[in-house]
């Protein structure tokens, strides 16, 4: 796939020397040149193709990408930081180009006046995360309705993400609109401040060997929200949900709005869902107002938990 050769070629790229490092925060590794502000790199690059490297630091500024094909990587992952300051009312990163590629950096305390500030705003193209941090913020991953966007997302972890204090609706850890494919792979999620973990409008959602930890959750709602319906699968996930829910009927839902998508098909299988020790209530693990032929199979469900509910 177009997003996993990207990711692989980005990875695969040379480190820059220590000394390019150290004489500005951004550099692009393809012509070596350093800029002190991140908008500038991304300018330099355009609408062509690049890698924008970030020496270790938090910064306090954000980019919008308009075109071209750009992977925003960390020297060290986990060592640089976006921290609170959204563009256009958006996010830290802003995407609409054809691609881009995000390795190793950490999206903190994003807020904006409508509630819906996010780590990255994604409003075209495709989109791989791999090896980043979401946390504290309106929320994690936001995007756009287009059905030729495409986002992965691998081994990346959200924490205290979402709210419901907006007057625009709920915020989210991630919010997917309308788009093509969500899939999140290997990713944590945890101590949700509200809304969903998983929130995807997306015609197909793949969520594979994550987690979902609620034990510290605070007015959150469902761990997964499918409410346009749609296919994929929902496999090999750890899920437990904690006592301080806005919504707490049900761990995953599917169809709950408008059922835009078949569901027939969905794979929801070999997952393990509990509730924190000492909580007594019954949620639905999978909630379907859809009525299609869902396919579900080997959860191992703890005390208390409805295996499926027909709303």
């Amino acid at each position: 796939m177009k997003t996993r050769s990207l990711l692989v070629a980005a990875l695969a790229a040379s480190t820059l020397p220590l000394s390019a490092q150290q004489s500005a925060p951004f550099t692009v590794a393809e012509t070596g040149r350093g800029y002190a502000s991140l908008q500038d790199a991304v300018d330099a690059i355009g609408g062509g193709e690049g890698t924008v490297v970030f020496a270790p630091g938090t910064y306090n500024e954000c980019a919008v990408q308009r075109a071209g094909r750009i992977t925003y990587r960390a020297s060290q992952p986990g060592k640089s930081a976006l921290s609170g300051v959204a563009c256009e009312g958006k996010g830290a990163l802003v995407l609409g180009g054809d691609s881009a590629t995000v390795i190793g950096l950490v999206f903190s305390h994003i807020a904006v006046p409508d509630r819906n500030g996010a780590g990255i705003r994604l409003e075209s193209g495709e989109l791989a995360v791999t090896q980043s941090w979401f946390r504290d913020s309106e929320q994690g991953i936001l995007t756009a309705h287009d059905p030729d966007i495409r986002l992965r997302i691998d081994k990346s972890t959200f924490t205290r993400l979402g709210t419901c204090e907006g007057d625009g609706g709920c915020a989210h850890s991630i919010y997917t609109g309308e788009i093509g494919e969500t899939a999140v792979t290997r990713s944590r999620f945890e101590a949700g401040t509200g809304g969903h973990y998983v929130k995807s409008r997306a015609a197909r959602t793949i969520v594979e060997d994550s987690s979902f930890d609620d034990a510290n959750g605070r007015g959150t709602n469902y761990m997964i929200d499918l409410p346009n319906g749609g296919n994929g699968r929902i496999v090999r996930n750890w899920f437990v949900q904690g006592r301080d829910k806005e919504n707490w009927s049900a761990f995953i839902a599917v169809g709950a709005e408008e059922g835009n998508y078949l569901s027939d098909g969905l794979v929801i299988s070999d997952n393990d869902a509990r509730l924190v020790p000492d909580l007594r209530r019954s949620p639905a693990f999978i909630a379907d107002w859809t009525g299609d032929r869902l396919s579900i199979a080997n959860n191992e469900l703890g005390a208390g938990l409805k295996p499926f509910e027909r709303r």
